[in-house]
């Protein structure tokens, strides 16, 4: 077996991104600010952005919902970039390790075509891998097999005759790990950067 190729996942990985940033800043009430986040502008809504939907469709559907809640609604992407707490040191540290290894990297992401460009834009890390699948940018999100074979699909572009248990899938998210496991790939759960580390060397991956 030979690891030919490792795909990363973003948020949880290499970027600290949570809305609680933002909203600490303004809803000061835990228990208030715990339900606008789990009730309002929550995860199911925030990845209805990440397959594709409208920031302005998604802000005047959740508006019209919680009329109450408008200002702090609109403030979730007005003030996006205070959501994103730059990067998660020991997992950029684990990506320049197999950067510096020339094993070539790339990008899987559940994200917001809208938002996207602010990252693009303001971390060059990202210009370091080979390609990014961005799913805003298909209508498609994690863990939806569709994805993944994009994914495939465009590394084999460079990489040829490429099998599927030649990529290793790097993803907070279980769910998400466990897609790509299922499509024969070596999904990796990502609970640490050593943990991580380990696995990818059990795996046979020299960094």
């Amino acid at each position: 077996m030979s690891i030919r190729a490792v795909i990363f996942d973003f948020g949880g990985v290499l970027f600290d991104w949570n809305p609680d940033y933002l909203y600490r800043k303004l809803i000061s009430d835990e228990k208030e600010r715990a339900f606008f986040l789990s009730e309002v502008c929550n995860s199911e809504w925030n990845i209805g952005q990440d397959r594709g939907r409208s920031i302005s469709d998604a802000t005047r559907i959740k508006q019209a919902e919680f009329p109450e809640y408008a200002d702090w609604i609109a403030a979730f992407y007005a003030r996006w970039p205070e959501t994103l707490n730059g990067t998660l040191v020991e997992g950029v540290a684990l990506m320049e390790q197999l950067e510096a290894a020339q094993v070539p990297l790339y990008g899987l992401t559940n994200w917001s075509a809208e938002t996207f460009p602010y990252a693009w834009e303001n971390y060059p890390l990202l210009h370091r891998f080979k390609d990014i699948v961005v799913s805003g940018h298909l209508g498609l999100i994690k863990p939806d097999p569709a994805i993944y074979q994009v994914m495939f699909e465009r590394i084999a572009q460079s990489i040829q005759n490429l099998q599927p248990d030649e990529l290793v899938f790097i993803d907070d998210a279980a769910k998400n790990a466990n897609a790509a496991t299922k499509l024969g790939w070596h999904g990796i759960h990502h609970t640490s950067a050593k943990e991580t580390a380990r696995q990818l060397h059990q795996l046979g991956v020299q960094f």
